[in-house]
C-alpha cells in the first residue's frame, strides 16, 4: 500500500499517525477549470469562458484574504477527437501588484486567450490558474504611475459584488465579459450529477400520500 493508506489502516486501528492542525494551512494555488458541453471554435465564446473562471478565481482568493501577481491560462483540445488536430498551449500573465480584484484578473485571464489563440482548432477546456498565493495585506505594492486602480477602493467594490452574489446566487453580478450564466452555451452540463439534497430544497424528493 502506498503512505496514505498504511496511515488509514493505522488510523483505523486507534493509533494516531497524523498531528491535528488547529490552525489551518494557507492556500499555496487556486485552478478553476471545466470541461465544456460542446468544443469551442471561436475566440469570443474562449475569452468569455476564461473571463467566468477568472471571476470564480477573484471570489476564492477573497474569500480567503489572498491575492496573486500572476496569472496562468491553459487552453487545450480533447484527445477523444483523433481525428482532429490537438493543441494545448499555456501562458503567464504577470501583474504589477498582487490582486484579487475580479476586473484586473478578467483582463489578465483575456490578454492571455488573445495572446495563445489559433483558429482551427476545437478546444474542450479552458483553466485559469494561480499559484505562490500570499496575504493581500502584506503583499508589496507597485510603484506609483502604472496605472494600476486604487486598492482600496476596488476593495469596497469587490465586497459589494460579493455581498450582492451571496444575497441572490453565485453569478447573479457578474463581469459583462463572463457573460449571463444561464446563457453560456460552453457550460459543462450536469445530466448525471447526484441529487445536491443538502443545499438545494427543490431537489428534495417530494413524497404525496
Amino acid at each position: 500500500m502506498t503512505v496514505v493508506g498504511e496511515h488509514l489502516v493505522r488510523e483505523l486501528r486507534g493509533e494516531a499517525c497524523l498531528d491535528l492542525e488547529e490552525v489551518a494551512a494557507t492556500r499555496k494555488g487556486c485552478v478553476v477549470t471545466r470541461s465544456f458541453s460542446d468544443r469551442g471554435e471561436d475566440q469570443a465564446t474562449m475569452e468569455q469562458a476564461v473571463a467566468a473562471h477568472a471571476t470564480r478565481l477573484g471570489e476564492k482568493l477573497r474569500r480567503e484574504g489572498l491575492g496573486t501577481d500572476h496569472v496562468t491560462v491553459f487552453l487545450h483540445t480533447s484527445e477523444h477527437d483523433r481525428t482532429r488536430s490537438q493543441r494545448s498551449v499555456s501562458t503567464v500573465v504577470t501583474l504589477p501588484e498582487a490582486s484579487n480584484d475580479t476586473m484586473v484578473l478578467v483582463r489578465a485571464a483575456l490578454h492571455g486567450v488573445r495572446k495563445t489563440w489559433q483558429d482551427g482548432f476545437r478546444y474542450s477546456k479552458a483553466n485559469v490558474v494561480t499559484t505562490d498565493l500570499l496575504p493581500l495585506h502584506a503583499s508589496q505594492r507597485a510603484m506609483p504611475g502604472l496605472g494600476q486602480p486604487d486598492r482600496e477602493q476596488r476593495a469596497a467594490l469587490m465586497a459589494a459584488l460579493d455581498a450582492c452574489n451571496r444575497r441572490f446566487g453565485r453569478g447573479a453580478v457578474v463581469p459583462a465579459a463572463a457573460g449571463f450564466a444561464p446563457a453560456r452555451g460552453w457550460s459543462t452540463k450536469f445530466e448525471m450529477r447526484s441529487p445536491r439534497y443538502m443545499t438545494r430544497l427543490n431537489e428534495i424528493p417530494v413524497v404525496a400520500a
